[in-house]
């Protein structure tokens, strides 16, 4: 069981597999800066000083009464918060990443594409009368002796 286990964990799918997680999480935490340190601070500041990632409602108080200037006061004070700020955020991160995704399958795509030589020209036809297999410039089966 454990030499298959090793052919299983060996085999180039799985290692490409892993590969492309560990890639995969180093570009969420990369577009996760991107989404939080770039682009929502103009954002923000469009729509007059918002910072989205303080964007909640207090569901239930905690130990010190709000109002709470920022989320991590509220979380800090044992509030019940929703978050909408932070879900916001990651709407975000995910369209980015889903757009970045979406531009390499579509540029593999173009490259298999160019990669796949035309179907060759075909050099046989079948003959109607007997079907046999003849060369595609023929006016005569070589068969059955028919017209073509």
């Amino acid at each position: 069981m454990l030499k298959e286990f090793k052919e299983f964990a060996m085999r180039g799918n799985v290692v490409d597999m892993a590969v492309g997680i560990i890639i995969g999480a180093a570009f969420g935490t990369i577009v996760k800066s991107l989404v939080a340190d770039v682009i929502m601070p103009p954002i923000g500041l469009l729509l007059g000083n918002v910072d989205f990632s303080n964007l909640f409602i207090v569901l239930k108080e905690g130990a010190t009464a709000g109002p709470f200037a920022s989320l991590a006061d509220a979380q800090k004070a044992g509030a019940v918060t929703l978050n909408y700020g932070l879900f916001i955020n990651t709407i975000i991160s995910f369209l980015i990443v889903a757009f970045a995704v979406f531009l390499l399958v579509r540029s593999l795509n173009k490259l298999k594409r160019k990669e796949e030589a035309p179907p060759a020209e075909p050099i046989t036809k079948e003959c109607p009368q007997c079907l046999s297999t003849i060369p595609i410039m023929a006016k005569r089966c070589a068969f059955c002796t028919s017209e073509l």
